[in-house]
């Protein structure tokens, strides 16, 4: 029996879980959380050691002061922070509750940490999740809309998004809306539309995504105002985009109700004759992170040669005679490039196009799109600089329906190869200088489709593979003669930059002494960089400006005749350039002596 003790003692731990001793088998923790719930459930369902009753509608329910203090911040505050509920003599408190039956349920979950959804009514799930919300359950509050999001439908989809709208829950509205966009055209058309709360379905119609027919939505819009007389209605109508609809629609079908004032008319009317088409405030289908340019989402090449090759997806299959598509690169010609053309309009701020790459030709071109196939907007133009390989192009974001690529020049023919088009919508941030993408990471990579022209080395690319450490006197540097030749990288596409980072071969303490010039066509050139003296790791800031090419040249080496780099990248690695910056903000020690008190 001692002994026993003795392994008792020994195997408690200061967590309080009992471990057991040498001679047990298996057991190694108690855990009896199932049993603790039913005896709390046990409880509930008992008047026993009840010392209150909350009141809601005409159902009384017994229930312990302290659990439901210990379980909610909210019981915490009423019934010990000093108000007249708290009063020990108080025995009845009325909870102004819309649902006993949900009331009930929430009960459960306070006593066992346990509500079964599956089996519940959808109006009695969301009344408990609005006492949830009034009661302060996180946890439950983000189940309750974890589940909401995995059985949305037609049906309850607008009843959901009201509640979701109402109480600010997030993730649940974002899953709501993007479910309503998806289904705009059935959704206005629903029953459930009409029972959507003013802001809710000012949230929905203000949106670009909310893609339907403007005629249907005003519809829409007047059988919501007419079916909630008691609700305001100026807020959504102002939504509802006037200059998308015929003429004759806005005459006879607006006009008539009364729901828009004469001036509002006459702006429509003026903003549908005076502006461009490109102008109007569109919708669009919106689709993130997936290319729409593809025949799955019925989109087709409408005018160019070769047209089935740009949307088949295959973007390794090609070569000198097949693979691309194209169209000869010809000022005069009053119909020129290739014209991809989406199923719908779509939400647009991406696009990655691949142009043809099986030796080192450069590009240039830009690229327009619309909603007619007639009235054009150019969104990236690259006319003026040289680009190669796969492009991955970032504008603001816009509703099209067309696309035009229209190549201006290619350094070896007359003719412009696109091998891929790719059109999407991003969530992901991205910066612009005067249409140029402003890199955060390195882009003088394999991945962004960089390359090196001109250097000697045992691999063509050593210098822009990431490698920094695979390196020594035979290998993994790339080099020229000084005096004559130089390295160059040329990057897939202008990038507009500030920063570079470089690695000069360091297996001995040598030195080196170079210059760097950029270049956006690879002909006129500017230097941003002279340094004298350097070794290792190299660090250059210099005017932001557009770069398509990067020129190393070697001036000196204190060992031999020859320039040798490691690694290039630009922009510079953030937090080296950040260590950089501070290294220049701070004096040195000897400057210090130079310091006098003003």
């Amino acid at each position: 029996m001692g002994s026993l003790h003795q392994s008792f003692r020994m195997s408690n731990n200061s967590t309080g879980v009992i471990s057991a001793g040498a001679g047990a088998a298996g057991v190694d923790s108690i855990d009896h959380v199932m049993n603790l719930s039913e005896d709390f459930s046990n409880l509930l369902e008992s008047t026993e050691y009840s010392d209150l009753v909350l009141k809601v509608e005409q159902t009384r329910f017994p229930v312990h002061r302290v659990v439901l203090a210990a379980r909610s911040e909210y019981f915490r505050a009423l019934l010990y922070g000093g108000l007249k509920e708290s009063a020990p003599t108080c025995r009845e408190i009325e909870l102004q509750v819309p649902s006993s039956t949900a009331f009930q349920l929430l009960l459960k979950y306070i006593y066992t940490g346990r509500i079964k959804l599956a089996n519940m009514k959808e109006e009695n799930l969301l009344d408990v999740l609005d006492l949830v919300h009034q009661y302060g359950f996180l946890d439950l509050e983000t189940s309750i809309s974890e589940y909401l999001k995995a059985n949305l439908n037609l049906r309850n989809i607008c009843m959901i998004y009201n509640i979701a709208n109402l109480y600010n829950l997030n993730s649940l509205s974002a899953t709501c809306l993007k479910h309503i966009d998806s289904n705009a055209k059935h959704i206005i058309q629903s029953d459930g539309f009409i029972s959507l709360t003013e802001n809710a379905l000012y949230e929905i119609v203000r949106r670009d995504s909310f893609y339907a027919n403007e005629n249907d939505i005003f519809t829409a819009v007047c059988n919501w105002a007419d079916n909630n007389p008691e609700l305001p209605r100026d807020r959504v109508i102002q939504c509802v985009r006037l200059p998308l609809m015929d003429l004759d629609e806005i005459l006879t079908k607006v006009r008539p109700t009364t729901l828009v004032s004469p001036d509002a008319l006459l702006d429509a009317i003026q903003t549908k004759t005076k502006c461009k088409n490109m102008e109007l405030s569109y919708r669009g289908i919106l689709v993130s992170d997936e290319n729409v340019a593809t025949s799955r989402h019925g989109a087709e090449v409408i005018h160019g040669e070769i047209k089935s090759a740009l949307l088949d997806e295959d973007v390794t299959t090609y070569d000198l005679d097949r693979g691309f598509s194209r169209h000869l690169i010809d000022e005069s010609c009053a119909n020129p490039g290739i014209v991809v053309q989406l199923k719908e309009p779509h939400i647009i701020n991406t696009i990655r196009l691949l142009l043809w790459d099986r030796d080192q030709r450069s590009y240039s071109y830009y690229i327009e799109c619309s909603m007619d196939n007639k009235d054009w907007v150019c969104i990236v133009d690259h006319s003026k600089y040289f680009c190669r390989s796969w492009q991955k192009l970032h504008f603001p974001t816009r509703v099209a329906k067309y696309f035009r690529i229209v190549g201006t020049h290619n350094t070896v023919n007359r003719v412009f190869h696109a091998i891929a088009f790719e059109c999407y919508f991003t969530y992901s941030t991205f910066v612009l200088d005067n249409g140029i993408i402003v890199p955060s990471k390195n882009v003088a990579t394999l991945d962004c489709s960089a390359c090196v022209l001109e250097g000697v080395s045992r691999c063509r690319n050593a210098l822009i593979n990431g490698h920094t450490k695979n390196y020594d006197w035979d290998s993994g540097y790339t080099c020229h003669q000084l005096g004559s030749g130089c390295i160059i990288i040329q990057l897939a596409q202008p990038y507009m930059l500030d920063s570079m980072r470089l690695l000069l071969w360091d297996c001995d303490d040598r030195r080196y002494s170079y210059n760097i010039e950029v270049s956006v066509n690879q002909q006129n050139w500017e230097t941003v960089a002279k340094r004298e003296n350097c070794r290792s790791w190299e660090i250059l800031t210099f005017p932001k400006r557009p770069v398509a090419f990067v020129k190393l040249i070697g001036t000196h080496n204190t060992a031999n005749e020859v320039f040798h780099c490691v690694h290039f990248e630009c922009p510079a690695d953030q937090e080296a350039l950040n260590q950089y910056k501070q290294t220049l903000l701070t004096p040195s020690i000897g400057s210090l002596d130079n310091v006098k008190d003003i």
